[in-house]
């Protein structure tokens, strides 16, 4: 069945407040309950929290999967401003940690840009980065937030939904959520393991490469992980699992291929 058509559009945009980024914010929340489907079960029934929760802004009433929005007009760059650091934390290990929605609107064509998902189980420890705390003289003196590090997830951890204004086919971003769900089963630092090799295999640029390749990140993969002496049996370990849950293909003799497609 082919799909339904997506409209970037936001719809009844009337501008409530005197500030245009207040008024995205309302924009962009509407059209995500009116058009976003939820790229967990594939059900178009989400929904928004009650303000000022913690973390999470959406969930979605069908499999009651988690999300926060972060919208802007510009693309978002390798650090993305999120909430409270010590919450952020908290949440990494539990089972509502929220997927993140990213998206780009025009406020002159009053309409999304660009809108792509990163799923819960790419969330771990290097990826959050402790900001410094408020001055003194702020009004939350001493508070401290954090910044998502985009440029430290995988690109297949960012699935895409709509791009320069094209939406992509819904089959297209629930098989790439699929692929790479078995992340949600491993504990967080043998997450941080397997996420950080998933990077060297994309950085080597082809779908086929060799064991050495991956080796040639061995100098990177010790400075992530300084206290681990033994980084190349740990490389072939992540490997093994990767190839196991279906994420890259063992040609043999030391080749694989990369089974997923971004």
């Amino acid at each position: 069945m082919p799909d339904t058509p997506l409209n970037l559009g936001f719809e009844e945009a009337v501008a409530v407040f005197d500030s245009p980024s207040q008024n995205a914010r309302v924009w962009t929340e509407q059209w995500v309950q009116s058009w976003l489907f939820c790229p967990n079960c594939g059900a178009q029934n989400i929904r928004r929290f009650e303000r000022n929760r913690p973390v999470a802004d959406f969930h979605c009433e069908t499999c009651a999967e988690e999300y926060e929005l972060k919208s802007q007009k510009g693309r978002f760059g390798r650090k993305v401003l999120d909430g409270a650091y010590a919450a952020m934390i908290r949440r990494l290990a539990a089972s509502n940690n929220p997927s993140l929605i990213l998206m780009n609107y025009d406020l002159a064509r009053l309409s999304v840009t660009n809108l792509f998902f990163v799923p819960r189980h790419f969330f771990v420890r290097e990826v959050i980065e402790e900001r410094k705390p408020l001055a003194l003289t702020a009004r939350r003196a001493g508070w401290i937030g954090c910044n998502i590090l985009l440029g430290e997830i995988p690109e297949s951890g960012k699935i895409f939904y709509v791009r320069d204004g094209e939406p992509l086919p819904r089959a297209h971003v629930l098989e790439q959520w699929k692929a790479t769900l078995f992340l949600k089963d491993q504990g967080v630092a043998a997450r941080g393991w397997l996420i950080e090799v998933m990077k060297c295999v994309e950085a080597i640029g082809r779908s086929a490469f060799t064991l050495d390749d991956v080796y040639a990140f061995e100098d990177k993969l010790a400075r992530v992980y300084p206290g681990n002496n033994n980084v190349r049996p740990k490389i072939r370990q992540q490997l093994q699992v990767l190839r196991d849950q279906g994420y890259l293909d063992f040609v043999g003799r030391g080749r694989y291929r990369l089974r997923f497609a971004g």
